[in-house]
């Protein structure tokens, strides 16, 4: 069971970055066409579309890669999942809502090009949060870190 909670919690941490960048992007849009454009204000939008598209990829990308680290895949890889997400949330999205479906020709490819570029961008976070500074060789020596003498006691076990 907390294997499951630690994937929702993935999800949701993924949707919520994505509902950030595609807020940003209905910031922009909202900029662009003026405040009276559009019955919903188009960040907020933008960014509860966001939100679901994260996790829609979340749900993909833990079906066919789930025996795979982020550190195993190739940023195309992560992109064409991306791509993938998007292309089944614009799908899903048409057939829930009253959108006609002629809008799938044009809110598919937007989909697929932003879930694509989501998963590259949340795949460059993942690894650069991931990546330490760099790990001793074995057999370093100690008086080249430039450790204090408190700081070698605690990591050889022997702090006070």
């Amino acid at each position: 069971m907390k294997r499951w909670l630690k994937r929702i919690r993935a999800a949701a941490v993924i949707g919520l970055a994505w509902g950030a960048a595609w807020l940003g992007a209905g910031l922009v849009l909202l900029a662009i066409v003026g405040p009276d454009a559009a019955d919903v204000p188009f960040p907020l939008g933008f960014g509860l579309l966001g939100f679901l598209a994260g996790m829609t990829f979340s749900a993909v990308l833990a079906l066919v890669e789930r025996r795979r680290q982020f550190h195993q895949l190739s940023l195309a890889r992560i992109a064409g999942w991306g791509a993938t997400g998007g292309l089944i949330f614009a799908t899903g999205f048409v057939l829930v809502t009253d959108i006609p479906l002629g809008a799938l020709a044009i809110l598919t490819p937007v989909m697929a090009l932003s879930g694509a570029a989501c998963a590259a961008g949340s795949l460059a976070l993942a690894r650069r949060s991931t990546a330490g500074p760099p790990l001793l060789e074995d057999g370093a020596n100690l008086d080249d870190v430039g450790l204090t003498e408190e700081e070698k006691r605690e990591l050889l076990g022997r702090g006070s």
